[in-house]
């Protein structure tokens, strides 16, 4: 839906230095269209590239109706609340933004194009994409994936919010660069705003979420090299149920451990204890394998999340992951991912 033309606004309050805004910080990361403006009562004014590490000249306004002096075309919403509803008081900026002649992109589980208040308001040749939206003709999972020439490469998390997206970009940007034919596939809603072929894998019924996945591999494996499969949620979190359909589905040929430097609990529930990394890396391996019903897959590397160190730290701590795990490490974002293509490769 979004055309080479469009100028965005993202809706990031509370966002810009917090997880919650991962799929605007994201956006603004990865995304080939204009940025016109970032709406956050919070940092309105502030330096983008000093408050978040992107080098990209954007400005950050208080609200939607600052934006519009902008001119942008569409909003795009780029948070995540808790509970995955808007609070009224923003509810009421994205009314404004319809009326005001953009279009909405949704990335929330909350429905918009079906919505009276907005559908009302929607101005011609303007639209709603409710992103989280299930795709037709699914079936269940079969393991076919397993008989493609291509490799496939998934992206695993010791959590989530660690960083997968990310890893599974910055891989397809560095085989890119070596001229292999591959491709990235979106399993969540920042990757298809991207503009990314994919599936929103948490909008999809449980017993269809493999089948989905294989369809989606199944799509473009004969035509690649390197498929390079987002990956979603942990086996280490209690809340997480899609990172068995996306190993099921995918059959990968590769792993990528993602994790966070230094944290050694899940984010969300504090009393659950991230196993030693060694630990983690022959769980995910194990299960991918499943005692060899399925195509045998080895975690090839560790993107390591750095973010929240400075540059020496960060490297002391990727020589210590690296020697506590005797698997290749970086952090693909500061550093590129060229180590672990190679290791894949």
């Amino acid at each position: 839906m979004l055309k080479p033309d469009d100028r965005v606004a993202i809706l990031l309050h509370e966002g810009t230095q917090s997880s919650r805004g991962k799929t605007g910080l994201s956006l603004l990361r990865y995304s080939d269209l204009p940025i016109a403006a970032v709406i956050d009562y919070e940092c309105a004014g502030g330096d983008l590239p000093q408050l978040t590490g992107i080098r990209r000249s954007v400005p950050i306004v208080a609200s939607v109706q600052a934006a519009l002096a902008h001119q942008p075309t569409v909003l795009a919403i780029g948070i995540a609340p808790s509970g995955g509803a808007l609070p009224e008081a923003w509810r009421q900026e994205v009314k404004q933004a319809v009326a005001a002649g953009l279009s909405i992109v949704n990335g929330l589980h909350t429905p918009m194009a079906t919505d009276p208040e907005f559908l009302g308001l929607v101005q011609p040749d303007r639209w709603i994409w409710d992103v989280r939206r299930e795709p037709t003709g699914l079936t269940v999972g079969s393991g076919q994936a397993r008989l493609l020439p291509c490799l496939r490469v998934l992206t695993v998390g010791t959590d989530m919010s660690v960083g997968k997206m990310s890893t599974s970009l910055e891989l397809h940007r560095a085989s890119l660069q070596r001229g292999l034919r591959s491709r990235f596939l979106a399993t969540g809603q920042t990757g298809l705003m991207l503009g990314h072929d994919g599936i929103p894998l948490d909008a999809v019924r449980i017993d269809f979420a493999a089948g989905a996945v294989e369809q989606l591999v199944m799509r473009y494996g004969n035509e690649s090299d390197i498929l390079h499969v987002e990956g979603q949620g942990s086996l280490m979190n209690p809340a997480s149920t899609a990172t068995l359909p996306l190993l099921r589905g995918t059959q990968p040929t590769h792993l990528i451990l993602v994790h966070r430097a230094g944290q050694t609990q899940i984010q969300s529930f504090p009393h659950v204890t991230i196993p030693p990394l060694p630990k983690v890396v022959e769980v995910y391996e194990t299960i991918a394998t499943a005692g060899g019903a399925f195509t045998p897959a080895k975690i090839a590397g560790i993107a390591l999340n750095t973010a929240l160190l400075d540059e020496t730290a960060a490297q002391q701590a990727i020589e210590q992951t690296q020697l506590e795990t005797g698997l290749p490490c970086t952090d693909p974002i500061r550093f590129g991912a060229d180590l672990l293509v190679e290791a894949i490769c």
